[in-house]
């Protein structure tokens, strides 16, 4: 089996360590157990050749030989396509982990990308925030009622729950899944799996390692 390379970038402020998306990507890799490795792209001179991956200028982008795959949610379907311990062999469940992942980025990480732009620039006052807030408030409502049935989102732990998971961390990062203490425990579940503990610690460890080289 060939190798995957994850590609994210260099460095990056404080504030996101821990939490751009290619820890994604390798979470999936390490629970599927598939080879990979990891190659930096510059943060601050994003050249014609990242553009050429990720046409947007954004990290990650994932290679498999020949093939460049880009946006989170793309290469975990990819990923998944590798793996059962992804996306599950039989059909119904397959298309509830799909739809779930869709959920993530399409019903859930519209708000939650906001929600949390707020937090980080301390802008919690005025009618922008109040309806984001409000909008959070309204789509964790209808996703407590769901995690409340299961332990992960389409029967078995998925590519779903990846997504679900990571976006939901920044959220419990502030603080958001306080009134929502099915969810919160979701997160947790998801969050104390070691091939999460571990994409996360070698992504700090790389950007420390880049505060330490300039």
């Amino acid at each position: 089996m060939s190798e995957f390379t994850v590609v994210t970038y260099d460095w990056v402020p404080e504030p996101p360590r821990g939490y751009v998306r290619d820890v994604r990507i390798c979470w999936a890799l390490e629970e599927a157990g598939l080879p990979y490795r990891v190659e930096t792209t510059p943060f601050r001179d994003r050249g014609p050749e990242h553009f050429a991956h990720q046409p947007f200028g954004q990290v990650p982008w994932l290679t498999d030989g020949e093939i460049s795959v880009f946006e989170s949610g793309a290469c975990l379907l990819y990923l998944g396509e590798k793996s059962a311990k992804l996306l599950p062999t039989d059909t119904k469940a397959r298309v509830e982990a799909v739809e779930w992942l869709i959920a993530g980025l399409n019903s859930m990480e519209m708000v939650t990308v906001p929600w949390s732009i707020h937090q980080f620039s301390n802008d919690r006052q005025g009618a922008a925030w109040e309806r984001t807030d409000g909008w959070l408030t309204t789509r964790l409502t209808h996703l407590e009622k769901v995690i409340g049935k299961r332990d992960w989102l389409a029967g078995s732990f998925s590519i779903a729950d990846i997504l679900m998971a990571d976006l939901l961390r920044l959220v419990d990062r502030f603080d958001g899944l306080k009134d929502f203490p099915t969810t919160k425990a979701y997160v947790a579940r998801a969050t104390a799996r070691p091939a999460l503990i571990k994409a996360r610690d070698e992504q700090i460890a790389r950007f420390k390692a880049a505060d330490a080289a300039a």
